[in-house]
């Protein structure tokens, strides 16, 4: 009783799953409902071959002729075969489009959202919802919930054809419904709970090989090879012992209605034999009373086997719904001229926790200005950068850009776009030199990639690659030095041709001479774009035009 409670209380996040899920198939219901016809058109044939196997029998027990039913019974059922071969062919198709398109949409959600949102979420954890979970909807919406209906219309069809023939059997039949019904409702809350268990251990199974593989280096670095394999054991065994609970709900209650459904065929066996003993029937009716009995029963536990499945679609769809909450990013239309950007920030606050990191912080820079942000390691550099750039929107104060003319815009998504950015570390992509590069500016020419490398001080480094620009890197820059891959990042920024640069630690990895010949270069541009740059070498301080200092949340201008 405690169980139905608890379902029922749950009703409304039920609710909310079912609509969504409803809304996002909409555009495949064609798809869906011509599968559900070609299904219940097999079922009426092989219905319909049921009563075609009577007449064979009941022929061959007379001594008449049966050989042209035989051929037709065989006829129908190749054709029954090759309609499935047809229907599983549909259905994997849809399935795989399904799944895609949730991915998709779930994808663009959160690379449309605030940065700091999506980082609560671990990238394994955003990968099993995108990958297992998508998938478990998909199977859900194109198999379970078809199946369901298909097998609820297939129960009506032969229990209406068993009652032609015994009204008794039809009625007795029927009776295991409601055992059914009330085993899947007590099994379901607890099955849900159970599926719900299994997606987070297997994002915290993902998120171990993913953070381990990425961190190799840091692995060996500290000969943590054996803990690091002992560690993805105990996590497997963790999800070992969901999945096996899981498991044993499920053939609990897969059980409970199999047993229930054997005694029920037993009985129909049992009927069958006394009628044919009192001579009442014949040979053919006995085998259509047991396949139709067996027909009935069939629906109903298949019906009992999709609330697992169900379970598991409703569960996957919160874990999903989740990520689908998550706020999109403000995006307004860019109205001024951005030829020349300065930077305005006024009593800007924040924290990521109750700590602050910035307090009142107030600061501009001027259009064509050169800034460097000094301060201690873990100070606020950063962070003020990515409040500049709106991936973080929880804060307080403002943050506007503005031109000569004194038009001005605040910071959000859109105004990125007159923003080049050199993140700290090594942000490359596997690919190619030419791609990784694009990344900058999709657009940008062959011209224009030699020009952001030479600025860069790649271009020499790059041409004497094997394949030059179309050669083949690996994830964060695998194949290639720290320093190169940062000068590859550099000419990412300079290919934008940005009037704003940000340079977070950007020439870190470079030796002084190429850094000075970068800073250089990136000051001889014409028009001049305005440039922040967080830097700990003093050298680079002679190209600034100010220095602005972050100390205890406040800055201070030297």
């Amino acid at each position: 009783m405690g169980k139905l409670k608890s379902l029922w209380k749950d009703r409304g996040n039920q609710l909310k799953y079912a609509k969504w899920l409803m809304s996002y198939t909409k555009p495949y219901l064609g798809r869906i409902i011509l599968m559900m016809s070609i299904t219940l058109v097999s079922s009426v044939v092989s219905l319909f071959m049921v009563t075609l196997s009577k007449d064979i029998i009941d022929r061959a027990t007379l001594g008449n002729k049966f050989m042209s039913l035989v051929v037709g019974y065989l006829l129908l059922t190749l054709a029954l075969q090759a309609v499935s071969v047809v229907s599983t062919l549909l259905s994997t198709v849809l399935t795989e489009k399904y799944s895609f398109g949730i991915r998709k949409q779930v994808y663009e959600k959160i690379i449309n959202s605030h940065w700091m949102d999506v980082k609560k979420y671990h990238t394994g954890d955003l990968m099993t919802r995108l990958t297992s979970d998508a998938g478990n909807i998909a199977d859900g919406i194109i198999g379970t919930i078809p199946n369901i209906i298909i097998l609820g219309i297939e129960l009506l069809m032969v229990f209406f054809t068993l009652f032609f023939y015994s009204k008794l059997l039809a009625c007795f039949a029927l009776l295991v419904a409601p055992v059914a019904g009330i085993v899947s409702w007590l099994f379901g809350r607890r099955l849900k709970k159970l599926q719900v268990k299994v997606q987070e251990s297997e994002a915290s199974y993902r998120s171990f090989l993913q953070e381990s593989l990425a961190n190799l280096l840091v692995v060996k670095a500290f000969a943590n090879e054996d803990y690091s394999a002992k560690r993805l054991t105990e996590l497997r065994d963790e999800r070992f012992t969901w999945v096996f609970k899981r498991a044993k709900m499920g053939l609990a209650s897969s059980t409970t209605i199999s047993v229930a459904f054997q005694l029920g065929y037993l009985v129909a066996f049992a009927y069958g034999a006394m009628l044919i003993a009192a001579k009442t029937i014949t040979y053919g009716t006995m085998s259509v009373f047991l396949t139709l009995v067996n027909r009935v029963q069939s629906p109903i536990l298949g019906l009992a086997h999709q609330v697992p499945k169900v379970v598991s679609v409703l569960a996957s769809a919160g874990r999903v719904m989740e990520l689908q909450n998550i706020p999109l990013e403000k995006k307004e239309e860019i109205t001024m001229q951005t030829e020349h950007v300065g930077v305005d920030i006024k009593e800007l606050t924040f924290g990521y926790t109750d700590e602050l990191v910035l307090e009142n912080v107030s600061l501009n820079v001027k259009p064509g200005e050169f800034v460097a942000i000094i301060g201690e390691s873990g100070i606020g550099k950063t962070t003020l950068i990515r409040l500049i750039m709106s991936f973080m929107s929880n804060m307080q104060g403002d943050v506007s850009f503005y031109n000569a003319q004194g038009d001005a815009i605040k910071a959000n998504a859109s105004t990125r776009n007159f923003i080049a950015y050199v993140p700290q570390g090594n942000t490359l992509f596997s690919g190619t030199v030419r791609e990784n590069i694009l990344m900058g500016n999709l657009n940008a020419t062959e011209e224009e990639i030699y020009a952001a490398l030479k600025l860069s001080a790649g271009y020499d480094f790059v041409m004497e690659l094997p394949n030059g620009l179309d050669t083949v890197i690996g994830e964060r820059g695998h194949g290639i030095s720290e320093g190169q891959a940062q000068r590859i990042a550099i000419a990412r920024a300079f290919v934008r041709k940005a009037p704003l640069l940000i340079l977070d630690e950007a020439t870190s990895s470079l030796d002084e001479a190429t850094e000075l010949s970068v800073l250089e270069g990136l000051q001889a541009l014409t028009p001049k774009p305005t440039c922040i740059i967080i830097t700990h070498r003093k050298s680079i301080l002679q190209y600034c035009d100010r220095e602005i200092k972050i100390e205890n949340t406040k800055t201070i201008e030297l």
